[in-house]
């Protein structure tokens, strides 16, 4: 590390924990780790970029409940549900297991993006099942794409649900970040 990087990680750390100080933001868990060595060479890099490296870090988490519980609903739900519709046979198992699958992984996320990775406490129930709402609302339009995905990947198209579900969750993740920091934990002034 050269004199210039080491002065700009003195000034973050400086400020970081002025700011620790003030009380204007209190330590989480992550803070904490990134503080102890031999995690804290990389202190500076995580400050800059907190929201980023935890909502991935939450966004790995989120992706492993939802292939989880995806996998999980495939082996309990035995039956395969079909429809005709025009003509055509498709599955309604993809969309109960891929539902149920959704339902746990948006509970998930909600806690963490909340409280770790956007850090947006809310006052009032009012206000808290407001941002539940439209956090929900931002990840059912999600729930829909990645449906719209499987659907005609797997039932259509007879690809692997696994595979298919995977490649759908990249899709998810991006746009999931990108609804989620500009419409529901996106700072009030």
């Amino acid at each position: 590390m050269n004199t210039k990087e080491k002065q700009n990680r003195a000034i973050e750390k400086k400020a970081f924990d002025n700011a620790v100080n003030k009380n204007e933001i209190t330590p989480d868990i992550f803070d904490r780790i990134m503080h102890v060595k031999p995690f804290s060479v990389f202190e500076g890099f995580y400050i800059k970029n907190k929201s980023v490296l935890l909502y991935l870090f939450f966004g790995g988490l989120t992706t492993i409940v939802s292939i989880l519980t995806f996998w999980l609903s495939e082996l309990f739900i035995r039956t395969d549900l079909n429809i005709l519709i025009l003509g055509s046979v498709y599955s309604v198992k993809v969309v109960l297991t891929n539902a149920i699958s959704w339902i746990c992984a948006v509970l998930f996320a909600f806690f963490t993006n909340r409280i770790w990775v956007f850090n947006s406490p809310t006052d009032t129930w009012k206000a808290f099942f407001k941002q539940m709402a439209s956090f929900f609302g931002g990840r059912f339009a999600t729930f829909l794409l990645e449906t719209a995905i499987l659907v005609l990947f797997v039932s259509v198209l007879n690809f692997n649900e696994m595979i298919m579900k995977i490649i759908a969750q990249f899709v998810v993740l991006v746009s999931n970040y990108i609804i989620s920091k500009l419409i529901v934990f996106r700072k009030r002034v």
